[in-house]
């Protein structure tokens, strides 16, 4: 296992749309357990293949208090979405240290292929919900600031590249 390099916004990879995973093999598996472990070192709750730099379908979620309950999903499809939705503030793994509120339906339906690519379906609400959306945002090249207006995406940028200034 391995931790890999999250890539950070505004890195133009981040926008590149994932592919779909043909069939989950052991190549799948392992970027499976490079990406756990590599959202439970940053520490994270969710990470999009894309985040790392492979553009495949895959998403890894674990929102438990005990970091002990790791969700796979290869090639995940919302195929059901609430009409009412909640605002949730969001952060996320390629914007550091950046929070902001985002509204997205309270609940959805995802269906999706574990680790092993057996297909299942989950119904996610609250914390889970909004973790799966963002995933699958970063899967369709969608980073979640996208979702602020064009000042905040404008200051979030410049903040983050002096950051990145700083630190080289």
């Amino acid at each position: 296992m391995a931790v890999l390099t999250i890539l950070r916004y505004p890195d133009p990879r981040l926008h590149r749309v994932a592919q779909p995973v043909d069939v989950v093999d052991e190549a799948v598996r392992e970027l499976v357990r490079d990406m756990a472990e590599t959202m439970y070192a940053a520490p994270g709750i969710g990470l999009a293949a894309t985040q790392v730099d492979v553009h495949r379908r895959v998403v890894v979620i674990d929102v438990s208090e005990a970091r002990d309950q790791l969700l796979v999903f290869v090639n995940p499809e919302i195929v059901a979405r609430s009409q009412d939705e909640k605002i949730y503030e969001e952060g996320c793994l390629s914007v550091p240290g950046i929070y902001d509120e985002v509204s997205r339906p309270d609940r959805v339906t995802v269906r999706a292929l574990d680790e092993r690519g057996e297909p299942f379906t989950l119904d996610c609400e609250g914390l889970l919900s909004v973790c799966i959306q963002h995933e699958i945002d970063h899967l369709d090249g969608r980073v979640f600031v996208q979702y602020l207006s064009r000042l905040k995406q404008s200051r979030i940028k410049s903040r983050l590249q002096k950051a990145e200034r700083a630190v080289a």
